[in-house]
């Protein structure tokens, strides 16, 4: 199942000094095959995440194991997501 996690900054200090262990993080989870497709919003007020996991709980577990969550730079909001696939009938 995919989940999409929502990452609006609430502080742009602290997300610049956690960044570099947001990306790294996010990186070993595309290897793990846990992270779908990342990327950050073009009004750079966030980002957000595309998780593989089995559960709710799991894919919860690893959003708020991000350290731009984990330090407080960013809320989470988190949602299963079902993509569509195209063409449609």
């Amino acid at each position: 199942m995919l989940y999409a996690a929502f990452l609006p900054i609430i502080d742009q200090e602290l997300n610049a000094k956690v960044r570099p262990a947001h990306l790294e993080y996010l990186n070993e989870l595309y290897k793990q095959d846990k992270v779908f497709m990342a990327g950050p919003f073009t009004d750079k007020e966030g980002g957000l995440v595309i998780y593989k996991a089995a559960s709710l709980e799991e894919a919860r577990g690893l959003a708020e194991a991000d350290p731009v969550v984990a330090e407080g730079a960013r809320t989470l909001e988190l949602r299963e997501w079902s993509p569509l696939e195209f063409p449609l009938p």
